[in-house]
């Protein structure tokens, strides 16, 4: 136990590299109605929600309203900087068309036993179409509440003109195959960038979690249009271990990782196998989807309207923690911290529990730890541990800013897979 609560403490206190936002940017639903929110590029689950400017690439943001009828929604862009918050360009600047539109696509859930409105809005669309590279921030509120955000949703638009090319693997600064993966980089800077120290901001973000996102400034030698960025320790990440998963494709019947389903009204309950440390074990490769999720249903022609919500029951057998609290995180909570996703202890039975409605489909997720007090970084290492042999995903962002700029511009991103 003493053991444990020390690896805690450790884990917790790993230095936090992101840039702390002065306002909440993060992809989320602020009322409780709305559910399954899904952002990706449309036609590729496993690609980031970035698009190419001109292109015929579209972003696709996905999601339910819990209920009988539907509600007259708006949606907005918002251009932003690279650390997610709004750039100072005006509307018509990043924008070909009037900066609020309908959300006209949606359609009543078909023989579920909960109710629900699925909508989907699309990006680029007739009515508008980004101008400009960069981050983008999608909010929807209902007609005539504009002040009232519902729900928002991070997107990302590149011109891909520097060229971005590098390698994560387990030997790094701190040792060779053992807790970490340590990235190095090689970007080739378009003949724009004049001052390659100071012009460019390069961002890194293990498994699309947003606060694992690492700031570089300045590149460790320029050689001509060649900036190389190795041997720093902001490129050094905890190497996690693979997700856990399961799948709750039908209702009345177990599917992976689900011990057994019931009806309770008004709807079906899953539950899911007990759960374990894996900190202390030996690492195990599982092909999985990198934290992400996918909505299904076995009997559905449109899963979208054919899935239905499974009361989802979590249960991870691990000591009480004094002085920390565990959350369930993946795509499907956003990778937020919430109560909502919080798990509570169950001292008679000795383990943490939590029950969350989710759409049938096919779910990655971890256990994330962090501190009631606040201090240090949430981790899932003390659940889960570090592994170098994981298989993880870092997408690499280039901006340029020049000193005259007024907006930071998305220049080039990549996918870098880790070695195994």
């Amino acid at each position: 136990m003493k053991n444990i609560r020390l690896y805690i403490l450790i884990a917790l206190s790993i230095p936090f590299f992101a840039a702390r936002a002065e306002t909440d940017t993060r992809t989320r639903t602020m009322e409780p109605r709305f559910q399954t929110l899904k952002v990706m590029q449309e036609g590729d689950l496993m690609a980031s929600p970035i698009i190419e400017l001109g292109s015929d690439q579209h972003i696709s943001v996905n999601f339910d309203e819990i209920g009988e009828d539907y509600s007259d929604l708006q949606y907005r862009l918002i251009h932003c900087n690279s650390d997610w918050q709004p750039s100072r360009l005006m509307e018509s600047e990043y924008l070909d068309g009037f900066n609020e539109a309908d959300v006209e696509d949606y359609a009543f859930s078909s023989n579920t036993y909960i109710h629900y409105v699925n909508y989907q809005i699309t990006i680029p669309n007739e009515r508008m179409r980004p101008l400009v590279s960069g981050n983008y921030l999608l909010q929807v509120y209902e007609r005539g509440e504009p002040d009232t955000v519902l729900l928002q949703a991070r997107f990302q638009v590149t011109v891909q003109s520097a060229m971005v090319a590098g390698r994560a693997s387990g030997r790094t600064d701190q040792g060779i195959n053992t807790e970490f993966q340590q990235l190095s980089l090689k970007i080739m800077a378009p003949r724009e960038v004049q001052n390659p120290y100071q012009d460019l901001i390069i961002t890194v973000i293990q498994d699309n979690k947003p606060e694992t996102e690492r700031l570089l400034r300045r590149p460790l030698r320029v050689e001509g249009n060649t900036l190389t960025y190795e041997s720093m320790p902001e490129l050094i990440y905890p190497a996690g271990n693979e997700f856990r998963r399961f799948e709750t494709v039908r209702a009345d019947y177990p599917g992976m990782h689900v011990d057994s389903t019931r009806y309770y009204g008004p709807n079906y309950h899953a539950f899911l196998a007990t759960d374990y440390s894996r900190a202390d074990r030996e690492y195990i490769y599982d092909q999985t989807q990198r934290g992400r999720y996918v909505i299904d249903e076995y009997n559905s022609s449109d899963p979208n309207l054919g899935a239905d919500y499974i009361t989802t029951h979590f249960t991870l057998d691990f000591p009480q923690l004094m002085d920390g609290e565990i959350f369930v995180s993946g795509e499907f909570t956003g990778n937020l911290l919430e109560d909502r996703y919080r798990m509570r202890y169950n001292p008679e039975r000795g383990v943490y529990e939590l029950a969350l409605p989710l759409k049938q489909g096919s779910y990655n997720y971890e256990y994330v730890a962090r501190r009631t007090d606040g201090r240090g970084t949430p981790s899932p290492a003390p659940t889960e541990g570090n592994y170098a042999e994981t298989s993880n995903e870092y997408n690499v962002c280039v901006y340029l800013r020049t000193p005259t700029g007024r907006a930071d511009r998305l220049i080039g991103t990549a996918k870098i897979l880790s070695e195994r």
